[in-house]
């Protein structure tokens, strides 16, 4: 993925560069589609579509027809696009050293030093640079995606109420789906015709499927939807990450089976159920009940100033003075108040250096200093207790799938509003 200037440069090399030789004329790249303020060429339309097809064929899935498949990458690049246009409209930036941390990540996770990662890359005909290019589109993405739709997405506790009550009446609800989809889409005010014209391209869908035709094929041959090219498949999702369009066709579906077509207001839906499972486990987690003093690190208080200071209070406290007075004495926590006491502390509360240390800890154990991100710690493991905490973590549970599937639909709808504001001019119709 290019960003505006390479875009601009493309171009400008594209319109600018005769290399006459004594062959003949070397063909120039080609403008593919006009998108606002840029264009998209043909040269970029041909590196997407190797990649996209190395990585369909990499999983196994079987390609659409050329033509459909580049129709499909062309439409993805368009939205890509104008995605990346609008936030550099609006200054939203990724900088060099994000960009260099994420790149750094990716490589640490397929066990590679950067360079053994870039010489990977070269080996697969990828350019360092032209991977930098493409990881920064992805975050700007990203970021764009939380700042525009997911920060503005709300859930109300009447929402997560309404959820579990639901829950509660149907067994069924508490079933996770794994789905794939295919999505025919219709204009949101679109004329009988544009209706029509999608039913026709649906049945044909449904029609090929009954063939036996894979469903990733048909997807990546008829689906709108911005994960067509993967097969459509969207995961596992629970009840209320799904529409309810989708869950009552779901509940009478088994593993394996294809829906008839759902109307939307967004167009028509096909759904394949790949798997399903229950998720009704209880969960008990093992709570500590702890307290704490710590001391901060600033400007005033070094890294060597703020240790000695703790290993003075470590000292006392090995002199059996209380912690409850020291941490009230010194402690620079908003529980110093109550003698540093954090009260019961879940797995995943606490930072990892200092949930480390606390779970080291018997009952009645102080620890050793423990340094984290905030500073210098001494840390009391009062007592331990089983809890079952399924009341609190299905209220956790059904915040952030509705979240989840709120964002989702937000998304896709303001995706759509941004293609449907946006000038968009195919230039290669006859490939088509």
């Amino acid at each position: 993925m290019h960003t505006f200037i390479q875009f601009l440069l493309c171009t400008l090399i594209a319109l600018s560069t005769f290399n006459i030789q004594a062959a003949g004329v070397v063909k120039l790249d080609r403008i593919v589609a006009i998108v606002d303020q840029t264009v998209i060429t043909e040269q970029e339309l041909e590196a997407r579509a190797r990649t996209v097809t190395a990585q369909m064929k990499k999983q196994g899935t079987e390609l659409p027809p050329e033509n459909i498949l580049r129709k499909q990458i062309l439409e993805r690049l368009i939205t890509d696009t104008l995605q990346l246009q609008y936030a550099a409209q609006t200054g939203l930036k990724v900088d060099d050293n994000q960009l260099n941390r994420t790149i750094e990540r990716i490589a640490e996770q397929n066990q590679m030093t950067l360079t053994e990662f870039g010489a990977a890359l070269s080996q697969d005909g990828v350019s360092m640079r032209k991977f930098r290019a493409d990881i920064r589109s992805e975050i700007t993405i990203a970021r764009l995606r939380e700042r525009e739709v997911e920060s503005r997405v709300n859930v109300s506790e009447s929402e997560i109420d309404n959820f579990l009550t639901t829950q509660a009446s149907s067994n069924e609800s508490q079933d996770e789906f794994e789905i794939s989809h295919i999505l025919i889409r219709t204009p949101e005010e679109g004329a009988t015709e544009d209706v029509q014209k999608a039913k026709i391209k649906v049945d044909d869908a449904i029609k090929v499927l009954q063939e036996g035709t894979s469903f990733a094929k048909v997807s990546a041959s008829f689906s709108d939807a911005p994960n067509a090219l993967e097969g459509g498949n969207i995961g596992w999702k629970s009840s209320a990450q799904v529409p309810a369009l989708f869950l009552d066709a779901l509940k009478t579906m088994q593993p394996g089976d294809i829906s008839q077509p759902l109307r939307s207001p967004n167009g028509f839906h096909i759904l394949k159920l790949t798997n399903k499972r229950g998720g009704n486990s209880p969960l008990v987690v093992e709570q500590t009940h702890a307290r704490h003093i710590l001391i901060k690190l600033s400007e005033i208080m070094s890294e060597k100033d703020g240790k000695q200071k703790m290993d003075g209070i470590k000292e006392r406290l090995d002199n059996n003075e209380k912690f409850e007075v020291l941490a009230r004495q010194y402690s620079e926590d908003g529980t110093a108040a109550n003698g540093g006491d954090l009260g019961w502390v879940n797995p995943g509360d606490t930072v990892p250096q200092f949930e480390k240390a606390m779970n080291e800890l018997k009952d009645n154990q102080i620890s050793e200093p423990v340094r984290s991100p905030f500073g210098w710690h001494v840390i009391q493991v009062l007592e331990r207790r089983k809890q079952d905490m399924s009341k609190e973590a299905a209220r956790l549970k059904a915040r952030q799938e509705i979240r989840a599937r709120k964002a989702d639909e937000a998304y896709q709808d303001w995706v759509r509003e941004l293609r449907d504001r946006a000038y968009v001019e195919l230039k290669l119709e006859d490939k088509f």
